[in-house]
């Protein structure tokens, strides 16, 4: 076992994350698999977070950053809606520790590549901020608009997560273009359309069925049945975007990544779309809820893919300095 000095000690708690990238080298693979993970828990946390509302368990802790006025932690009189949103704020933490575990990871990299450190830290901070976001919806009894809220900011770390992911497989070039200027405006009016339809999404569910505790639960004042058919008809226009996408893509002999893209996009898409039409017809069953949730994450990362394909970062080469004899002569 190492011995561990007090200058070690002091070095460790002004600057952790250098004391551990001095001491460990975290390969590829490693920073990779570091933000992947993070990803799968900005995901994961977006499907927990709907348990909680589809179960009826979203005041299951009436209070916070305490379960109740008495007590830290879920309590056996709270019962089984307690333990459900007791047991997804402390998945809150399981995210932290992915996010952190991304964060060592890209700074014990070698060379350190700073952007992906960067990337790091703006997952960490938006984590924080919809913590407590989340307890400002507690706190102000499920206001439906709170709620939206906290669901788009969790879209916002998914995003980032994805931008990590997708850098930690490249290099940090200046980014190339693989295809025109014309397919990737395009491209952004669907990423524009998604975010317009994950808006949507959001009132959908502030006028909808499950408030996500009692019926005394506040509800946006607007027809469900009206933006049900406005939330749809924005999910025709991003699935008419990306198959014009699709066909662009191949019509201008685009490079296979960004036409594979495209493909999983509208996979995804069309299983999104059965699920959504199914819930629909069968009034918004719990379970098939839940699914549209994941589905509504699946087609956002789906779209972001599409997005950064379009574009490609080579490995920046560090410049060889010439020999000193060289310089001296030409000189």
């Amino acid at each position: 076992m190492p011995k561990v000095t007090r200058a070690d000690v002091t070095a460790a708690a002004r600057n952790p994350l250098l004391y551990i990238a001095q001491r460990w080298t975290a390969s590829p693979t490693i920073v990779r698999r570091a933000a992947l993970a993070a990803l799968v828990m900005s995901v994961a946390i977006v499907v927990t977070g709907g348990a909680v509302r589809l179960t009826g368990s979203g005041l299951g802790c009436p209070t916070w950053p305490k379960c109740t006025s008495d007590s830290l932690t879920v309590t056996s009189e709270m019962g089984f809606r307690g333990i459900v949103e007791f047991t997804n704020r402390m998945l809150t933490y399981v995210l932290c520790a992915a996010v952190g575990w991304a964060i060592i990871a890209a700074r014990s990299a070698k060379p350190w590549r700073r952007p992906l450190t960067r990337l790091g830290w703006v997952q960490f901070w938006v984590v924080m901020g919809n913590a407590i976001l989340g307890g400002i919806v507690v706190l102000v009894g499920l206001n439906p608009y709170t709620v939206a809220a906290h669901f788009l900011l969790s879209s916002a770390l998914i995003a980032v997560a994805v931008v990590t992911w997708q850098r930690t497989q490249e290099g940090d070039g200046a980014p190339r273009p693989l295809v025109g200027k014309a397919v990737v405006q395009l491209t952004w009016l669907l990423v524009a359309a998604s975010a317009a339809l994950i808006a949507v999404g959001t009132v959908v569910t502030g006028t909808g069925r499950h408030p996500g505790d009692s019926k005394d639960v506040p509800r946006i004042p607007l027809d469900w049945t009206m933006i049900t058919q406005l939330h749809a008809d924005l999910a025709w226009v991003v699935v008419a975007l990306a198959v014009a996408l699709w066909f662009v893509l191949k019509a201008v002999d685009a490079p296979a990544g960004p036409r594979a893209r495209a493909r999983d996009l509208f996979l995804v898409l069309m299983g999104q779309g059965v699920i959504g039409y199914v819930q629909y017809f069968l009034k918004t069953p719990e379970i098939l809820v839940g699914l549209h949730m994941l589905g509504s994450c699946l087609v956002w990362i789906a779209v972001l893919r599409v997005l950064l394909s379009l574009r490609e970062r080579p490995e920046v080469s560090a410049e060889v300095p010439a020999p000193a004899d060289s310089a001296l002569s030409h000189a």
